[in-house]
């Protein structure tokens, strides 16, 4: 017997069907939500010295990320590895800043070669990434601008403030192929925190060091930008005097952990799946763990207030306090919004709870 493996549905079969015609589980973000999300942060940073550079990490798809440039006050996207980085290059992203250290002689060579077509830069926080991407850049015949992570208390990555961080300025401005362009830090461990004024007393104590850093390499000649911050601290780190750039990730799509830290935001995306099995009022759904980021919290169910969230597992999601139906096709916020992207090859954009679009997600899974 043969047996014919039919694919996924494409956009020319689906247009303008309502959305509960998807299979389950899909992605699926209204349109008119992420446009809102947009212009709610472009229309906050109207007049401010502070600019946009939000993080493709956050959704991995270059269809948003090209939207997102269109907005006047984003002035480059953000990404967290060097094959996000090629996805954006080759979607027609101009300006990149991959926030993070790329280590490796195969991994700074395709930095350097992206660098013919586009400007992507790279953090740096050791005199071994420094000599990779000098030797590479200088291979390839470009310049590659390069911001010293600063280390203000997360304790993943960078280098202390202060003279740790001048030390690398002079040697990167001694390379050939490096150009010195400023320094990187984000307040992770702050922007989450729920009280909104203790996390904005945080975030102003924890930045004086970087600013302090940033007065002192100016003494010394050196043109500075900072590039920090996140969804959490959009309207805190985006006032500070000094910092020249925000990237902000979940904003454009949120997730259910985050809107209760962000509520000005709107839940733009959520996981259409089914109910496939039944007991009394708890119900089993189609996604689990493996289609749905949960580090941070529970998933929520659009238009079902009372349901609780019983567990989630790898295949399934658990609930009771809820009427429906086998068969019956219902609405998940994932607590994660970043890791959930990364689960799926496409997110299914809708409009009036009809099919508009559907955009690869580019980004997704573990390339290096």
């Amino acid at each position: 017997m043969e047996f014919v493996m039919k694919g996924s549905p494409n956009l020319k079969e689906m247009i303008r069907k309502q959305v509960e015609v998807l299979p389950t589980p899909s992605i699926v973000a209204d349109y008119d939500d992420i446009v809102s999300n947009l212009s709610f942060l472009d229309n906050y940073l109207d007049g401010r010295h502070c600019k946009l550079r939000p993080h493709f990490k956050s959704h991995k798809c270059v269809s948003l990320a090209k939207l997102q440039m269109t907005y006047k006050n984003t002035i480059g996207i953000t990404c967290a590895k060097v094959s996000e980085a090629e996805q954006l290059v080759n979607g027609g992203i101009k300006d990149i800043l991959i926030a993070n250290q790329v280590i490796g002689i195969n991994k700074v060579r395709r930095v350097a070669l992206m660098n013919e077509k586009a400007t992507v830069r790279v953090a740096v926080d050791s005199i071994e990434g420094i000599e990779q991407l000098d030797n590479a850049a200088r291979e390839i015949g470009v310049t590659i601008g390069v911001l010293v992570e600063v280390d203000i208390g997360m304790n993943r990555g960078g280098v202390q403030p202060g003279k740790p961080v001048v030390d690398l300025a002079k040697i990167i401005s001694d390379t050939d192929g490096l150009k010195f362009d400023g320094l990187q830090s984000y307040e992770g461990h702050i922007v989450t925190l729920p009280d909104y004024n203790k996390r904005k007393e945080r975030v102003e104590k924890e930045m004086s060091s970087l600013l302090e850093t940033r007065e002192l390499l100016e003494k010394r000649g050196f043109s500075v930008i900072i590039s920090s911050g996140g969804t959490g601290t959009y309207d805190i780190t985006g006032k500070i005097e000094g910092i020249d750039e925000l990237q902000c990730g979940s904003y454009v799509l949120m997730d259910s952990a985050y809107k209760k830290i962000r509520p000005d935001f709107l839940n733009a995306r959520y996981i259409l799946t089914t109910v496939i099995s039944k007991r009394d009022d708890v119900i089993s759904t189609d996604v689990g763990l493996k289609g749905m980021g949960a580090e941070y919290g529970v998933p929520e169910l659009v238009g079902h207030p009372y349901a609780t969230n019983l567990y989630v597992a790898e295949e399934h999601t658990v609930f009771k306090n809820i009427n429906v139906n086998i068969g019956d096709k219902i609405r998940m916020v994932p607590p994660h919004g970043c890791t959930t992207n990364n689960f799926y090859s496409q997110m299914w954009i809708s409009r009036n709870n009809k099919i508009k679009d559907v955009w690869a997600i580019e980004g997704r899974g573990c390339l290096e």
